[in-house]
């Protein structure tokens, strides 16, 4: 069964720094692409970030130059490292292997990013 289980997240001010980490049993992380979404309230979720199993990475435009996302696989882990952050950056962070997302199956419960101005 496949588990993802986000934490780091907070309370931070604008122009501030948190990283976010996914911890992921059941799935073969090594392998996966992985991804990190964010979800807004009143908002449909977005995909923020996405790393392959070779590494290669690509970003929404809106955390380009701030967001890096990047995957230790032997603790089966990714990680958002999240800098100069905006009050619109405000939202409950997912991640997920990029084939579960397209099918809407493997969501954890996330964890919240809150960025005061």
């Amino acid at each position: 069964q496949v588990q993802l289980v986000e934490s780091g997240g907070g309370l931070v001010q604008a122009g501030g720094s948190l990283r976010l980490s996914c911890v992921a049993s059941g799935i073969i992380v090594s392998i996966n692409t992985m991804t990190w979404y964010r979800q807004a309230p009143g908002k449909q979720r977005e995909l923020v970030a996405s790393i392959t199993s070779g590494g290669s990475t690509v970003y929404a435009d809106s955390v380009k130059g701030r967001f890096t996302i990047s995957r230790e696989n032997a603790k089966k882990t990714v990680y958002l490292q999240m800098n100069g952050l905006k009050p619109e950056d405000t939202a409950v962070y997912y991640c997920n292997t990029r084939r579960l997302a397209a099918s809407n199956n493997g969501w954890g419960q996330g964890t919240q990013v809150t960025v005061s101005s």
